[in-house]
């Protein structure tokens, strides 16, 4: 028996790509935004905020992609998997940094969970699609 593990992470230079991409995507949809990556411990890797975004888009978007890194699934798919059960509903969004709505995913390559990705600062559309603009820049799939 084996005490130890190996887990796969997302690398530095990757994440700060990612974040890059996912703003200059905003940009061209006229939207200011906040991106962040984070590990699959949901330790923050990077983060990259426009000026004149919203201040609580900040934390939503390092929030978002702790949920999707956490999960291993889109923000927004964890709705779907607790909204007709009320006990559970509640009791996960209750859960600090847990979010139920778009704009985070889970980075994965070669089937392993490497992080998550978030955006924030637009509509929940476009938060999503400059977070798969970050995931594209670097490659990897949610």
């Amino acid at each position: 028996m084996s005490i130890t593990i190996q887990q796969a992470t997302i690398a530095a230079d990757a994440a700060h790509l990612a974040v890059q991409a996912a703003i200059a995507h905003g940009r061209g949809l006229g939207a200011r935004m906040v991106a962040a990556v984070v590990d699959p411990s949901g330790n923050l890797v990077a983060y990259l905020r426009e000026a004149g975004s919203f201040l609580p888009s900040t934390t939503i978007a390092q929030d978002k992609a702790y949920t999707a890194a956490g999960f291993g699934l889109p923000s927004a798919a964890l709705y779907g998997l607790v909204r007709d059960n009320p006990a559970l509903r509640e009791g996960i969004a209750q859960r600090d940094r847990v979010v139920m709505f778009g704009g985070g995913y889970p980075i994965m390559a070669e089937g392993r969970l490497l992080g998550g990705i978030g955006v924030s600062g637009g509509s929940e559309e476009q938060d999503c699609e400059c977070a798969l603009a970050g995931l594209a820049a670097i490659g990897a799939t949610p």
